[in-house]
């Protein structure tokens, strides 16, 4: 039982030290491009010959194409404000995690505190390998 309870007082130290918003800060440092130039930013020459294709189209093709263009700002828009991200760090990031803090990572790639978080906190407490490797199936939608 001193046992267990060693593991959980470790457990709770770690996450306390993981979750601590100064020490996220200072992990992450911000990267600077290499260029001048921005990858996101376009050159003007294909930006004028995009332009004129699009003013080239009948005005019924321009609407609709202007339409989807919204439409797909507004669920960006509303994917940012919901806190959804779709880049490849946050599983890279989760899969660390997972590898570190089992059931920490769990409860990240869920959202709420479920069976799956309890599983991987039993598998982590009991067995560690069993909770890194159910970590990681959930993280990467195996599971």
């Amino acid at each position: 039982m001193k046992k267990l309870h060693s593991r959980l007082f470790a457990l709770l130290m770690l996450v306390s030290l993981f979750s601590s918003p100064v020490l996220a800060a200072s992990m992450v440092e911000p990267v600077v491009p290499a260029t001048t130039s921005t990858p996101s930013e376009p050159d003007p020459e294909s930006v004028k010959a995009a332009m004129r294709d699009f003013r080239a189209l009948p005005r019924k093709e321009r609407k609709m194409r202007i339409k989807e263009a919204k439409k797909m700002f507004k669920e960006y828009k509303a994917d940012k404000r919901a806190g959804k991200s779709t880049a490849e760090t946050d599983k890279v990031l989760l899969a660390i995690l997972a590898i570190l803090l089992p059931p920490l990572a769990v409860y990240l790639k869920e959202g709420t505190w479920n069976n799956r978080c309890w599983l991987a906190l039993i598998l982590t407490l009991l067995f560690w390998i069993p909770g890194v490797v159910y970590a990681l199936l959930v993280v990467f939608d195996a599971v």
